[in-house]
């Protein structure tokens, strides 16, 4: 068997979703399909959960309303009715939270995102039995069992892989399988994601727990490149990587594979495919067990909205070990992601993904250091730099932290005004 994920851009509108399903009809193998929240859903349910939050309910009707629309109009294009495709329960979800202003905010904000991997996967199906593709549905959230860790949960592995085989081994299971990615469950039935583009992650794991074959992702680009081509002009496809690189790319920053995803796939040595849906005969790029390499040429990785902070000892005292764990600490409550670590005698300087966290974590922080910050940040990281490279990267940019090792290059840029 194989596993195949689509993200939300190959699902966007009804023509991508009747591509999903000629790729899925190109293979006779067994399939679990994961599918991504449709377009920007995701980014639009985040905006109702802080609508909510406001407690302006006009403005979160009128959300919800605009985002039901956009799906309405996908499921006409497929001839497929929503009402019928996609659950009361989870229609009705964002209503029934509406006058939830004070609610915790982790907690509301799964309970509502997590509704766009269960409507698009409905839809999809729903689709594919239609066109006689004989499918059937999981609901993750049954399946995939997480701790209670809300918007970054931790996967029961054990309690997971029991209940995932146990749908796999359904004697009346058709071919094709269609699963929600990025979303979990508790032991208690609360509904939890995986973290930001968690959809990858979910394809590694349903491959580790059923020993599938290999996993590819159906994504708009031709594969792995050496760069973001949104952000520059000439990029160079990358068809090899080894399990290593591609960790390394993912945990810099790149936005082609969730980090997490590697793991279960190395430790059972099943191959990920990174494809292009609409080019889907293209080889891609393929991360599997070959011996670490580097790839032969740099590459070029930005993450955008940084946040450089600086905490120095307000008695000009050395930074030990115990100042370390008090920072460290803190970083760990307000769940800040850390790109970058630089320290010397008297100073400790974290660049971070910017988070709606920031400023509890330097109040925290101010308490027993004096801090410094910078906000509104690029941090771009260069692997298979040269001395050539890093020069032609310096000129006419203010970087405001630089770090430098055999062959990678880091550099916190100030954004231009």
């Amino acid at each position: 068997m194989r596993v195949f994920k689509f993200g939300g851009a190959s699902v966007k509108d009804a023509e991508g979703v009747k591509n999903l399903m000629s790729i899925v009809r190109q293979t006779t193998d067994e399939l679990v399909v994961v599918v991504s929240a449709m377009g920007k859903t995701t980014n639009a349910l985040e905006r109702i959960v802080e609508t909510i939050g406001q407690g302006d309910k006009r403005s979160v009707d009128q959300q919800w309303k605009e985002l039901l629309s956009y799906h309405e109009q996908i499921a006409t294009a497929l001839g497929v009715n929503l009402k019928e495709a996609v659950a009361d329960d989870v229609l009705g979800c964002v209503l029934a939270h509406r006058n939830a202003k004070d609610a915790v905010y982790d907690d509301l904000y799964d309970t509502i995102v997590s509704i766009g991997e269960l409507m698009s996967t409905s839809i999809v199906a729903a689709y594919l039995n239609k066109e006689g593709v004989k499918t059937q549905l999981w609901n993750m959230p049954d399946l995939l069992v997480t701790d209670g860790s809300f918007r970054e949960a931790a996967v029961n592995m054990q309690a997971s892989a029991q209940r995932v085989k146990q749908a796999w081994n359904d004697p009346y299971r058709p071919r094709v399988v269609v699963a929600q990615g990025f979303i979990g469950g508790t032991q208690t039935g609360h509904r939890t994601t995986l973290g930001r583009e968690g959809s990858d992650y979910t394809a590694a794991l349903i491959a580790n727990y059923l020993d599938a074959e290999s996993v590819t992702i159906w994504k708009d680009v031709p594969g792995i490149l050496n760069a973001d081509p949104r952000l520059e002009k000439h990029t160079v496809l990358i068809p090899e990587l080894s399990y290593f690189e591609a960790v390394e790319l993912a945990y810099s920053g790149a936005q082609v594979i969730h980090p997490k995803t590697i793991r279960p796939l190395e430790n059972k040595c099943i191959p990920l495919y990174v494809r292009p849906f609409m080019q889907p005969d293209e080889p891609g790029t393929i991360i599997h067990n070959v011996p670490k390499g580097q790839t032969k040429v740099p590459v070029y990785i930005w993450r955008k909205e940084q946040v450089l902070i600086t905490m120095r000892a307000k008695d000009f005292s050395f930074v030990l070990e115990e100042s370390l764990t008090q920072i460290f600490d803190v970083i760990h409550r307000c769940r800040l992601k850390v790109s970058l670590i630089q320290s010397s005698a008297v100073t400790v300087s974290v660049c971070v993904d910017h988070s709606r966290n920031m400023s509890k974590a330097i109040q925290l922080l101010s308490a027993n250091f004096a801090v410094t910050y910078n906000e509104h940040l690029s941090l771009l990281t260069i692997r298979g730099t040269t001395p050539e490279l890093i020069e032609q990267e310096r000129q006419g940019r203010t970087i405001l932290l630089s770090q430098l090792t055999r062959r990678t290059a880091k550099f916190v840029i100030a954004e231009q005004s």
